[in-house]
């Protein structure tokens, strides 16, 4: 993934030289819990990099265009799959699934992190993630 465009925030997640991303969290460094995205508190969290695979946890399709404002997506709205993804023991992540169809995720189905690529306002673009069953295409 040469020329990938920059994070959409340097705290959520970090590109390598190949291409492949993965997601920052926190832990609290005093109970160890880990959470997504990371609190910009660095006295009480320690920057922790979260595993790239899991299993989905449970999903659903957004069938119809969300409110807006937040929502400044396209007009001409289509419909995607967005799941809870969990990432070994360390954490339950939400974000969008890609790389099926609709009907074509299951809970407990193996996942794996996976760019996605993220339109702002004013048309630059930004790298996301999203998760993909593993095995399907990038």
């Amino acid at each position: 993934m040469r020329d990938a465009p920059p994070p959409i925030d340097d705290r959520l997640l970090t590109i390598d030289p190949n291409g492949r991303i993965t997601l920052l969290a926190g832990r609290d460094r005093e109970t160890g819990a880990i959470v997504f995205p990371a609190p910009n508190d660095a006295e009480r969290f320690e920057e922790v990099t979260l595993p790239r695979t899991g299993t989905l946890w449970s999903w659903t399709v957004q069938r119809f265009r969300p409110k807006s404002p937040p929502y400044a997506g396209p007009d001409a709205f289509e419909p995607y799959a967005v799941g809870y993804v969990a990432l070994g023991n360390a954490v339950i992540v939400e974000g969008r699934l890609t790389g099926a169809a609709l009907d074509g995720f299951a809970i407990d189905m193996p996942m794996r992190l996976v760019p996605e690529p993220f339109t702002l306002n004013d048309g630059s673009t930004r790298l996301s993630f999203a998760f993909a069953p593993i095995g399907a295409a990038a």
